[in-house]
């Protein structure tokens, strides 16, 4: 027993230090940054359900907090419309060892929050709105709110920006060009020239007739697009493949179309690009050089805006935070510990 005691004291001495060595450069503590500052008497593991009013009356969104860093707090913006939180899931590999904090955030209509029916509540507008809603409820501000949006996120946050930049600390364009026309073109122009003519015939076709419930419909497109310029990596990641299967097929075709084969829905005229100057605060552009959207464009986006700054995945498509995860995680943790 007394030969033990040396290695239980040692076990519990470094048990001490680990936790109050600071995380990455961020002077927090391992126990700092994993601090539990929900007031509740039921712990939940960071989720907050959080009460929105819309014109169609009061909703639930679901957000999940991961880690604590009162400099640094990232709200994530997903996809679709209609996709999920879950496509963010490889930013727990890459961001807690660097002390930042961010939020997972399922927007209405998504799958862990309320999903109405009323097609109406289905615009920009509302969309920006409710962000603002969500940023309250979890006491963001000025001097630790980062926005971060992806594809269809990043929409959304360029418009939250248009709107409420004098609460952000800084912005991340992830994946998303300031034009859905500019989109559609580089789509038809440049990426379908790339494709089997017959194969992009077929495609077409099904959209033409409205028969993209066709299962070769969505075979033809993973096949020839989907796995060259929307995730490269092969399998398909698990969070990414769950993300898919959650999706809300009936906001995403309303908003974006039947797939991301170009856009046709309500955002198909969406153009904020002579805006961008505008958008003062911090703005980190993230592209992926096999992306579906135009890496030469989104270049031009960072230097358009007031502060702006890009970051390039050489291998990276539209989901570069899987399949190019050096440069994105490298680029992105620059950008928020700068």
């Amino acid at each position: 027993m007394q030969k033990l005691l040396p290695l239980v004291f040692g076990l519990l001495v470094g048990a001490v230090v680990s936790c109050t060595q600071p995380v990455a450069n961020n002077n927090l503590s391992l126990s700092d940054y994993f601090k539990t500052t929900d007031t509740a008497a039921v712990q939940t593991g960071g989720v907050k359900m959080i009460t929105i009013q819309t014109p169609k009356g009061p909703f639930k969104v679901w957000t999940k907090r991961f880690g604590n860093n009162p400099k640094i707090k990232v709200l994530l913006l997903h996809g679709g419309p209609g996709g999920t939180h879950e496509a963010f899931e490889s930013f727990e590999s890459f961001l807690p060892q660097e002390g930042i904090e961010f939020i997972y955030y399922d927007q209405l209509g998504s799958k862990r929050s309320d999903q109405p029916a009323d097609t109406s509540l289905w615009t920009t507008e509302r969309f920006v709105e409710e962000v603002e809603q969500v940023r309250q409820a979890l006491q963001l501000d000025s001097t630790n709110f980062y926005l971060l949006g992806h594809s269809w996120g990043g929409i959304l946050a360029m418009e939250y920006a248009l709107k409420y930049q004098q609460h952000l600390k800084g912005m991340v364009i992830s994946n998303m060009m300031s034009s859905c026309p500019a989109y559609a073109a580089y789509n038809k122009n440049v990426l379908q020239k790339q494709m089997d003519p017959k194969v992009v015939d077929s495609i077409l076709t099904f959209e033409k007739n409205n028969q993209t419930s066709n299962p070769l419909y969505m075979e033809l497109l993973t096949k020839h697009y989907y796995n060259d310029h929307v995730c490269r990596t092969n399998p398909l990641p698990e969070p990414v493949a769950r993300m898919f299967a959650n999706l809300n097929g009936t906001v995403y075709t309303l908003m974006q179309g039947p797939s991301e084969f170009g856009v046709s829905g309500r955002l198909v005229n969406w153009d904020r690009t002579a805006d961008l100057p505008k958008i003062k605060v911090p703005t980190l552009v993230i592209r992926g050089m096999y992306d579906t959207m135009d890496p030469d464009f989104m270049e031009m986006m960072s230097k358009k805006l007031a502060n702006g700054s890009l970051v390039t995945c050489t291998n990276g498509s539209h989901c570069s935070m899987w399949d190019d995860q050096t440069n994105y995680f490298k680029g992105l943790i620059a950008f928020l510990k700068k």
